[in-house]
């Protein structure tokens, strides 16, 4: 064994200490990769817990394992062929849940898929765009992303999503509370006071703590679980086609972003695995990973897949670079995608459960914004593109009353947050001269 080189993506350690591997890096993603499709059901009306949520969810899984393997294993330049675990992105949630809600999963699923295949053609020319999103501009959408989440967080912990759940007598009480608190208090916990295994997967502890107090209080029902499938392949289209260019334009910007993300996981496995930078082929190979997982992910129902960074920590911290460890953390999330039981339990998760983990999930999305902005220098020209990119982003998600007369999709995507914000720190990063 010591004379294996783990810097070698091409290695790979015993299957005794491979597979253990590889469910780290499923059990460290799992929770953030379920979350957005349960929030863009809820936006889109499915009932929860319903059928319709639970194949959400499934193709969640699914669809993380198969983009896994476009990175991991590759097909011609598809794909980095490095550690990088792939899963259903936060960075979409805000533009898709207002789409679903306002035009149904049918316009948001055909503005995936297109959005996908130009995310993908950006693989050829993704190093001349770096320019448009340097740090400033990245940073600036991550933190709005996890500010228009952080209310989602709040609402759900306090039980309720939609306005009928938020006007009902049990909405904010002492047992959601309790319920929210004890997934937050035992995530933190498992995540700083344990090492390894249990802290990579502390948010999903802290889930399973807070369902089993759930349970207890007579908060879950298994009635899904008892009817959902043992085994179920995805359908082709379930929802229809339906185009809508507004809507497209919004996912499409939000994947430009969500490329210059993956560009980083990129370059930050291989100085965490190998100490060298990413190459011109593993960056252009992941691009296309990317798109095409977001592609097909739609063509099945499912929503955008991008790497995740939290994996990228599980490289550098375990020193194992080996590509086929997280292949086996690929498949492992296919079997999970293809059976509807699984879907159903977590599905069964009453909403201050998730609501628990999401204020921490949410919350370190903020943060990473704001880490990323603390590499950016704060003179006069940055601060002013922060301030009103923020101001304006998150004002108009505040009061959408005062785009009202935009026509539908339009006005969706002014009140997304995300799509505004990104869009008015590109054009004044590259309009306002710079400070002398």
């Amino acid at each position: 064994m010591s004379n294996i080189d783990y810097s070698d993506p091409n290695n790979t350690p015993p299957i005794g200490q491979a597979v253990p591997l590889g469910l780290q890096h499923v059990l460290a993603m799992f929770a953030s990769n379920v979350t957005p499709s349960i929030i863009v059901a809820g936006a889109a009306g499915l009932a929860f817990g319903g059928a319709e949520q639970i194949y959400l969810i499934q193709m969640a899984m699914l669809f993380a394992g198969i983009a896994t393997l476009f990175q991991t294993i590759g097909i011609g330049p598809i794909g980095a062929r490095l550690p990088i675990m792939q899963g259903t992105s936060f960075a979409f949630v805000g533009v898709l849940a207002g789409v679903a809600a306002t035009q149904g999963l049918s316009v948001a699923v055909t503005a995936c898929i297109i959005a996908g295949l130009i995310h993908f053609s950006l693989g050829s020319v993704i190093q001349k765009l770096r320019f448009m999103f340097l740090p400033l501009v990245t940073g600036l959408v991550i933190l709005a992303i996890g500010l228009y989440l952080i209310p989602v967080a709040i609402k759900y912990a306090a039980g309720g999503a939609a306005d009928f759940q938020m006007a009902a007598d049990s909405f904010g009480s002492l047992l959601h509370w309790t319920v929210a608190l004890t997934v937050v208090v035992v995530s933190l916990a498992c995540k700083f006071m344990t090492k390894g295994l249990i802290s990579n997967a502390a948010i999903l502890i802290g889930l399973i703590a807070g369902y089993i107090v759930a349970v207890f209080s007579g908060m879950v029902s298994f009635g899904g679980v008892e009817n959902a499938k043992w085994f179920q392949l995805p359908a082709v289209m379930p929802y229809g086609f339906e185009f809508s260019l507004g809507a497209v334009i919004g996912v499409t910007l939000v994947s430009l972003v969500s490329a210059i993300e993956t560009i980083g996981d990129t370059s930050a496995t291989t100085k965490a695995g190998s100490e060298r930078d990413a190459t011109d082929a593993e960056i252009s190979g992941a691009t296309y990973a990317d798109g095409l997982g977001t592609a097909v992910a739609g063509v099945f129902g499912g929503l955008p897949n991008t790497s995740f960074s939290q994996n990228v920590g599980i490289v550098g911290m375990t020193g194992i670079m080996s590509r086929h460890v997280v292949t086996i953390a690929g498949i492992i999330m296919i079997i999970c995608g293809l059976i509807p039981k699984i879907g159903a339990v977590i599905s069964s998760m009453p909403l201050p459960v998730l609501g628990g983990g999401v204020i921490v999930m949410f919350g370190m999305v903020a943060a990473a914004g704001m880490n990323m902005l603390s590499t950016v220098s704060m003179n006069r020209r940055n601060m002013i593109i922060i301030s009103v990119s923020l101001a304006v982003g998150l004002g108009l998600n505040l009061v959408p009353s005062a785009v009202q007369h935009l026509p539908g999709i339009w006005k969706t995507l002014a009140t997304s947050a995300v799509a505004p914000t990104a869009l008015l720190a590109v054009i004044m990063n590259l309009v306002l001269p710079e400070d002398d």
